[in-house]
C-alpha cells in the first residue's frame, strides 16, 4: 500500500485501537513512522496515560472509514510503465516550476542537497539514498532522518518513495492519485494479532461447547434437578473407586475399656424433599469417609475426602438391634460382675440419638421396645435368670432423670427438682431421686414411656422438637439393700454452634452454653478413664459429677455413639461430631488392622486422615480461652450460682415471714406476755432484715451477671464450643 495512502494520518488524530485482550477503545496519534510502518498512540485510563505502537495495517482494519477517498481513473493507465513513469515526471517538474515554494520548503530542499552531497562524498554515497519526504515530514520529531540502502531503493521507487535523483535535481512528486478500489481490497487484510486473537476466541467457544455437551451428558445420567448434583456425581464417581464392606452381625465383638463407634443415619425426609446430597461413605467396620464440598477461587468444584478409625462404624442400613449388639451388650456382663458401665448416644441436633437410644419413631409416638433402653434391659433380666447369678438374689430397680441447664429434674416423679450432694465419704448423691423396682422388661419399657413424654424439649435449627437435656435412664442391681451393678445409658443433648444460639434468647444462649460445657467436660472425663490418669475431672458439670462412679474404678467401662447427619448442608456439625469422638479416644492414625491399612493405601491419593481434625481441635481450644468466650461462659456460671443463691435466700425469707403469722396469732390470744412478744418481734425484725438485704444483695448481682451475659453473647466467635 502506498505511503500517501496514510496521508489522513496526522499527529493529534484519534482513531480506533484494539487492546490485546480484544478492548476496542479510542487513542490519539503521537507521531506516523512511516519507515516503520506503523503509528504511536496514547490514551487515558484512569489517572495513568499510556502508549503503544500500532501497524498502519492493524489501523486500517479498524479504521476502514479514515481511508475511503473518490475512485480516481488513472488516464495514463493503458501507457507502459517505462513511459508512464518519464511521464509523470515531466508532468511533475512542469506543475513544480509554476509553484512558488516556500521558504519552509527551499530550507527543506537545502538539507536534502546536503545530505545528498555528503552521501556522494562518502565511501557510503553509492549504497544510500534518502528516505522520501513523507518519511522525513513524518521524521519531523525524531533526531535522525532515516536513510535505506540502494538494494531496496528500486522497489520503493516505484510504491513508496516521492523523491528522487535526476541529473543532480531533486523534484517533490505530489501525492499519485489513487487507483480503482476492487472489493478484495475494501476488506482489509488483518494482522497477526487480531488473527491470533480470533482464534483464542474460537477455542474458547469450542471448550464451552465441550463444556457443556459435558455436563449435558452428565445430567442425563443424574438427577439434574438435584441443587448440588455435580457434588453428588463426583461423591458416585469416588465410591465406585473403594471397596465397601460394611460391618455385619458375623463379626467378632471386640471387647474394649472405652469404645467410640460412629453411626450414619439415612437422609430423613427433609432432606430428602430438598433433595440433599449424601457425603458420607461407611468404608468398613472401623472407617468412615467423610466427602467435603470444596469450591476453588475460579468457581471450580472439587471434594475434599477425610478419613476417620473408630472401633465400629454403621452405615444408614443397621437397625437398633445391630448398634446395640456391638455397643451396649457387652457392657451388660460388666455390672453382673459388680462393676459400672455407662453408654452415651452423642451428636449433633437431629442425628438420631433419641431414636437409638429410645427407640423406632412413628410420628410423634416413640416405640420404646426398639431402642437401647428396652434391649438392655431384657439382657439384664436374661442374665439374672441364668443359674450363675440367680443365686446371687439380686434385685432390679431403674431411675430416670434429666439434666437441664444445669438443674436435675426426675422424670418419674413429675419432674421434681433434685439435689446434687457429696456425702462425708465423697460419694456423689442425688437427693430425692426415686428408684422403681421392676421385675420384667415390660415393667422398664413403660418406665420408658412415662419418662419420655415429660422430657423437656425445645426448637433448634435443625428439629423443631430436640431434646434440650440430657436424660440419663439407669438400671441398677442391688443385692441385699446395697448397691452391686449400675448401668447408666445417657442420651446427650444436640450439640451446637455458638453462631446458631449467639442470637437466640438468653434461655437459649444458656441451654447451648450448659449443654456444650457438658460435653467438654465429658470428653475429658471419657480420656482420663482411658488413660488411667490420676485425677478425673468430674467436677466441671453436673452430668460428670452424677456419673462420677462411672469413670473411676478399675471395672468401669464406657461406650460412646457419635450419630452423624449426612446431607451435605449439615457437613460441618458432622465434622465437628466426629473430631470430637476421635478426640475422646484417639486411636493410632497408622491403624493396626490390615484391612483398614489397605484401604488407606487405596484412597491414599487425595485422602486426608484427620490431621486437619487435630488441627481443628487444636484451634478450638484457643478459642475456648478467647476473651468473648471466656467472659460468655464466666457469666453463664456466675448467673447459675446466683440463681441458686436467690432461690435459697428466698427461701430463709419465707421462713421469717412464717414467724411474722406466729406473732400475729400470739397477738390474737386474750392474755399473752407482752415482753415476750415484744423481744420476738425485734428478733424478727433484726433477722428479717437482714434475710431481705441478703436477698437484694443477691438480686442486684445477679441483674449484673446477666447484663454481662448479654454484652458477652454479641461477640461470640462463629466457630463452635466443641
Amino acid at each position: 500500500m502506498e505511503p500517501s495512502f496514510y496521508h489522513c494520518l496526522q499527529p493529534g488524530l484519534s482513531i480506533n485501537i484494539q487492546r490485546s485482550n480484544g478492548a476496542v477503545h479510542s487513542a490519539v496519534i503521537k507521531l506516523v513512522s512511516l519507515g516503520k510502518m506503523c503509528v504511536c498512540v496514547e490514551w487515558t485510563e484512569g489517572d495513568s496515560i499510556k502508549g503503544k505502537e500500532i501497524d498502519l495495517d492493524d489501523v486500517v482494519a479498524i479504521n476502514p472509514e479514515l481511508f475511503k477517498t473518490p475512485v480516481i481513473t488513472d488516464a495514463n493507465e493503458s501507457i507502459p510503465v517505462r513511459d508512464n513513469v518519464t511521464a509523470q515526471r515531466q508532468n511533475r517538474r512542469a506543475t513544480l516550476s509554476k509553484i512558488p515554494a516556500p521558504r519552509e520548503a527551499l530550507r527543506l530542499q537545502a538539507s536534502k542537497m546536503s545530505v545528498i552531497a555528503e552521501s556522494q562524498n562518502s565511501p557510503l554515497g553509492n549504497e544510500m539514498v534518502v528516505e522520501s519526504t513523507a518519511s522525513l515530514s513524518a521524521q519531523r520529531h525524531s533526531a535522525l532522518p532515516v536513510v535505506q540502502s540502494r538494494s531496496t531503493r528500486t522497489s520503493y521507487s516505484s510504491e513508496r518513495c516521492n523523491v528522487h535523483l535526476n541529473d543532480n535535481e531533486i523534484s517533490e512528486e505530489p501525492p499519485q492519485p489513487h487507483r480503482t478500489v476492487s472489493s478484495a481490497s475494501q476488506a482489509r487484510r488483518k494482522s497477526n494479532i487480531v488473527k491470533e486473537m480470533e482464534k483464542m476466541k474460537s477455542k474458547r467457544e469450542e471448550k464451552r461447547a465441550q463444556f457443556s455437551e459435558i455436563r449435558s451428558k452428565r445430567a442425563q445420567k443424574f438427577d439434574n434437578s438435584c441443587p448440588n448434583w455435580e457434588f453428588a456425581q463426583m461423591v458416585k464417581e469416588y465410591r465406585a473407586t473403594i471397596d465397601c464392606r460394611p460391618i455385619s452381625m458375623n463379626d467378632p465383638i471386640e471387647e474394649h475399656r472405652i469404645c467410640v463407634c460412629v453411626r450414619k443415619r439415612p437422609l430423613n425426609k427433609q432432606e430428602l424433599g430438598k433433595k440433599e446430597c449424601d457425603i458420607i461413605t461407611v468404608a468398613n467396620r472401623n472407617t468412615i469417609l467423610v466427602h467435603e464440598p470444596k469450591v476453588k477461587v475460579d468457581l471450580t468444584k472439587y471434594l475434599e475426602n477425610q478419613a476417620f478409625r473408630f472401633d465400629f462404624s454403621f452405615d444408614e442400613t443397621a437397625s437398633n438391634e445391630m448398634v446395640y449388639w456391638f455397643t451396649a451388650r457387652p457392657l451388660v456382663q460388666t455390672i453382673f460382675e459388680g462393676g459400672k458401665a455407662t453408654c452415651f448416644a452423642y451428636g449433633q441436633t437431629g442425628s438420631g440419638k433419641t431414636h437409638t437410644m429410645g427407640g423406632n419413631f412413628s410420628g410423634r409416638t416413640q416405640s420404646a421396645s426398639k431402642g437401647i433402653y428396652a434391649f438392655a434391659s431384657q439382657d439384664v433380666f436374661l442374665l439374672r435368670n441364668q443359674t450363675k447369678y440367680k443365686a446371687q438374689g439380686l434385685e432390679v430397680y431403674v431411675t430416670f432423670f434429666e439434666i437441664y441447664n444445669g438443674k436435675l429434674f426426675d422424670l418419674l416423679n413429675k419432674k421434681a427438682k433434685l439435689r446434687v450432694l457429696e456425702d462425708g465419704k465423697q460419694q456423689v448423691q442425688v437427693i430425692g431421686l426415686q428408684e422403681i423396682q421392676v421385675s420384667c422388661a415390660e415393667d422398664v419399657i413403660r418406665m420408658i414411656e412415662m419418662g419420655s413424654a415429660c422430657r423437656t424439649s425445645g426448637h433448634t435449627f435443625a428439629n423443631s422438637s430436640s431434646s434440650r437435656s440430657h436424660a440419663c435412664f439407669q438400671i441398677i442391681l442391688r443385692r441385699k439393700g446395697k448397691l452391686y451393678g449400675k448401668f447408666s445409658l445417657v442420651d446427650l443433648a444436640g450439640n451446637e454452634r455458638g453462631a446458631d444460639t449467639s442470637s437466640a434468647d438468653r434461655q437459649t444462649r444458656m441451654e447451648a452454653a450448659e449443654i456444650n460445657k457438658s460435653l467438654l467436660a465429658l470428653k475429658e472425663c471419657i480420656r482420663a478413664l482411658g488413660q488411667n490418669k490420676p485425677h478425673t475431672p468430674f467436677r466441671e458439670s453436673k452430668l460428670t459429677q452424677v456419673l462420677r462412679d462411672s469413670f473411676i474404678g478399675s471395672n468401669s467401662r464406657t461406650c460412646m455413639i457419635a450419630m452423624i447427619s449426612p446431607g451435605m448442608n449439615s457437613c460441618e456439625y458432622t465434622l465437628n461430631t466426629l473430631r470430637y469422638a476421635d478426640r475422646v479416644k484417639e486411636l493410632p492414625r497408622n491403624g493396626t488392622a490390615g484391612e483398614t491399612h489397605n484401604l488407606m493405601e487405596t484412597v491414599s491419593e487425595g485422602l486426608e486422615i484427620s490431621e486437619e481434625g487435630s488441627n481443628h481441635l487444636h484451634e478450638v481450644s484457643e478459642d475456648e480461652l478467647s476473651p468473648h468466650l471466656f467472659s460468655f461462659r464466666e457469666a453463664i456460671t456466675r448467673i447459675s450460682e446466683l440463681e441458686e443463691k436467690a432461690i435459697e435466700d428466698l427461701k430463709d425469707v419465707r421462713q421469717k415471714l412464717n414467724n411474722c403469722n406466729y406473732l400475729l396469732a400470739m397477738a390474737e390470744q386474750p392474755e399473752y406476755d407482752l415482753e415476750a412478744f415484744v423481744y420476738q418481734a425485734q428478733c424478727f425484725l433484726h433477722e428479717g432484715s437482714q434475710s431481705f438485704l441478703s436477698l437484694k444483695d443477691t438480686m442486684e448481682q445477679l441483674t449484673i451477671a446477666m447484663q454481662m451475659e448479654e454484652q458477652a453473647s454479641k461477640h461470640l466467635s462463629k466457630k463452635p464450643f466443641q
